[in-house]
């Protein structure tokens, strides 16, 4: 449960740790909600979201499955269509991260961590459209 989620990052905080990052998130409302209740209970942790730019759609989604990470409905549908185009699915991967990246700042997330499985293009990709 959420809560106890919660009461396990506070125990971190209270054993020392100064941050804390999110498993790859692919619905930034969820981590912006996570966030204001992190602060509502006044854990004072900085929250780094991790961030997944989508290289293969089924791909991502079989991972993400797996984590239990959700994926958007309107995200998919982006995506749809796209299996046998690696180039735009990059291309939109890594425009997504931006705007992910963007929205978590102006929320006061302003750290995130890069998932990209060695993937050194996507983080490239990504901080060009930054």
């Amino acid at each position: 449960s959420l809560d106890h989620d919660l009461d396990l990052l506070a125990a971190k905080v209270d054993a020392g740790a100064d941050r804390a990052i999110t498993q790859m998130c692919f619905d930034t409302d969820a981590v912006v909600r996570y966030a204001e209740r992190v602060e509502a209970r006044s854990i004072d942790v900085r929250l780094t979201a991790g961030i997944f730019p989508i290289h293969s759609f089924p791909a991502v989604a079989r991972f993400a499955s797996r984590c239990g990470a959700t994926i958007p409905d309107a995200l998919a549908e982006r995506f749809s269509g796209l299996d046998d185009d690696a180039e735009t699915t990059r291309k939109l991967g890594a425009e997504f991260a931006a705007e992910q990246i963007d929205r978590l700042a102006d929320h006061g997330i302003d750290h995130v961590h890069l998932y990209t499985l060695n993937r050194s293009e996507l983080a490239h990709a990504v901080l060009e459209r930054l």
